[in-house]
């Protein structure tokens, strides 16, 4: 996953969802450098690994054994 800046004026003209788009495909962080200097960051929300299954299992009537604990 790489950076890329560009200014806002790189950007005009440009619809809002190819931009948004591109930065999904290329899975990169878009930088756009305002006219006062600030810096605006768009990048893809990460893709998360799925979470493994582990083996076991739950005893019968755990649920109650929790409210006849007080929990």
């Amino acid at each position: 996953m790489g950076n890329q800046m560009v200014t806002l004026d790189d950007l005009k003209g440009r619809p809002l969802e190819e931009v948004l788009q591109a930065v999904a495909d290329q899975q990169a962080t878009l930088i756009v450098r305002l006219h006062d200097g600030q810096q605006v960051a768009i990048e893809p929300k990460p893709h998360l690994k799925p979470l493994p299954e582990l083996a076991g299992s739950v005893a019968k009537g755990w649920k109650e054994a929790c409210v006849y604990a007080g929990r």
